[in-house]
Parts: structure tokens; sequence; C-alpha cells
């Protein structure tokens, strides 16, 4: 059965129960909407004798965050169902995506061609492509304030640790520092590092904490989990400190967006993905723009939206002189 047209870039065949999406050589932001509005047809008119949802990308030699967290969705919808899906015909720039990101463990991936009828670009050459997400991934000149900022950044931190550590331990003993794995640029997992500002058990008590923003952001401006100097840290932003060692390992930069969880992009719909078009930062928008009183998830996306359509090396030393003064001031916070 040859294939039916569904919108102006991704096509389908359906034989047998099997469902198949061919998807489209750029797989950017607007073919993933494409995309979520077929997925989302295919459950509603086909469900009966749905068994299979099967993804070609056959055609597709370019692949960002917007479409890969339409496949994060894809997934979603065929688990809420208990349909099958399966990736095919998976070319060396998307297998890479989905490599760094850890979804080639999640999701099922056909054999690939084999070597003799497909020669891949160097490895060079599929980063190069990745990279083109965003201007400010492959700057090096931001590359450079990074690395430079996180030599300054850990200094300062060694400075500091001793007399920071001794308050903790004496306000509530425990682990010196917190790690939590976050999300980098296009989703890829790091583990960040910050000055322990809560309770030791503070991820077990987090259900009995009320959610003060709407969306799948989790924000308390009184939490109880916050210890004394923990809240003297967030006050004045030294609990991020422990960040330049992530600033100056590249998972995150001096300036970006606000580096998500895994549980919360999770719950991201197209829109949200593209945060993740640029590296996270230890500061960013956000941090420069009452970060403690935003409460609406879509705020957040704004404010991040914002600083990619905005963003240049100028543009960034502005917010970390704003961020250097915010922090003056009363609305400063923790994010």
């Amino acid at each position: 059965m040859p294939p039916n047209s569904r919108s102006s870039s991704i096509s389908t065949s359906f034989v047998n129960g099997i469902c198949t999406i061919f998807l489209p050589p750029v797989f950017a932001v607007n073919e993933a909407i494409d995309f979520q509005a077929v997925c989302r047809d295919i459950f509603q008119t086909r469900s009966s004798d749905l068994k299979q949802i099967t993804l070609d990308f056959r055609a597709t030699t370019f692949l960002d965050s917007s479409g890969l967290g339409s496949l994060v969705i894809c997934r979603r919808l065929c688990e809420e169902s208990h349909t099958d899906i399966l990736l095919q015909e998976v070319g060396p720039q998307v297998m890479m995506v989905l490599t760094m990101t850890n979804l080639d463990k999640v999701f099922t991936i056909a054999q690939q061609r084999p070597d003799e009828e497909l020669v891949p670009p160097r490895t060079r050459d599929l980063e190069r492509q990745i990279r083109s997400t965003h201007p400010s991934v492959t700057s090096k000149a931001k590359r450079l304030m990074d690395i430079v900022g996180g030599l300054i950044g850990l200094g300062v931190t060694a400075v500091l640790f001793i007399p920071i550590a001794i308050a903790i331990q004496i306000d509530d003993p425990g682990p010196i520092l917190f790690s939590q794995t976050r999300c980098s640029w296009m989703g890829r997992r790091f583990r960040i590092w910050k000055f322990r500002s809560m309770v030791v058990n503070a991820e077990a008590l987090k259900n009995r904490v009320k959610n003060e923003v709407e969306g799948p952001l989790f924000k308390n401006e009184n939490d109880p989990r916050v210890t004394r100097v923990g809240r003297f840290l967030r006050k004045t932003s030294l609990d991020e400190f422990p960040q330049f060692w992530n600033v100056l390992r590249g998972d995150m930069s001096l300036v970006g967006t606000r580096p998500p969880t895994p549980a919360e992009i999770a719950h991201y719909e197209i829109p949200a993905w593209q945060r993740l078009n640029v590296k996270p930062g230890l500061t960013g928008e956000w941090q420069v723009n009452g970060r403690s009183s935003i409460k609406k998830f879509e705020d957040v996306i704004r404010l991040d939206m914002q600083y990619q359509e905005n963003w240049s090396l100028m543009y960034d030393l502005k917010i970390i002189i704003k961020t250097v003064l915010v922090l003056f001031t009363k609305k400063a916070g923790a994010s």
C-alpha cells in the first residue's frame, strides 16, 4: 500500500495493523508539530486495529530537540494505548542523537542497513550537524568565556568551601554537596552539583510539599525542607557555586536556559522542547527577571525563547552583569 499524505512533510501507510510513518529530511519544530498531529490522528481513527507504529527515518538527516521531543511524546501515546513502537532505517545522525540522550536504550531500533550500503559522514560532520540547533552551541568565544568563568568561579568556590561546609554541618549534619540528574543540550543527561540547602531526606519529603508553580516545574517559596543555612545559601545563590564545575566540563554554560530534570521533560509538549536547543546556564533570563516570582511554566518558556532569539556574546555579558546586581536585591531566590 503506497504512503498516504497526512501533512506537508509526513506521510503514512497502514498494512495489517502496522502504521508506518515516513519522517521528513529535516525534523525540527514545524515537522515535530505535524508529526504529533499525525500520531494523535492515528490513535483516534485506527485505535481498534492498530498493533504497531513504525517510524521510518530513511530520509531524515537533521533532528533537533523538538523532533526528539515529538518522539518521546509518540512513545508516551503508544504506552498509553499498549501499542508497540519501532524505529527503522535510522541513519548515523539520528542514531548519534538517540545514543547521546540514552533514547537508544528506550526505543526498539531495527537493525541498520549494512555498512556497504551506508557510507556515514565523519563523526565531526555529524556533530556539526547536531550542534547547528543554535549558534550559541558552536560559539568558540562563548565556550572560552565559559572556561575562564568556570576557572574563576571554581577558585572562589574553593575559598568558600570550608566555611560553607562547616555551616552546613552545624545546621544539619550530612553531605556537603547535593547532586541531581538534569538535562543539558538536546536532552543529554548530566549530574549537577550544589551546596546542600535542604534536609538530608528532602527528596523523600517532596510529596508533602505543595507545588506553587503551574506545569511540570516544582517550586515552593517557603519550602519547609530548606534549612536555615540553606535559605541564606539560596538567597545569595552561593548554593549554586559548585556548578562552575559543570560549566568547565561543558555540561552547562555561564548563561543559558534553566536546566530541567528528566521528570520535567517527560511532561513537555513540543514548544517546551525548544528550550533544549541551547545549553542550560548557571544564570539566564529567568534569573534576572524575578525567578522567585515566576509561577507559570509558560513564563519560563517565554524567557528561554527570548534568550535564544536575542543571544549574542554581548547579551551574555549583559545578563552576567544583571545577575550580579540581582544578587544584591531582595528579588534573588532559588530556582
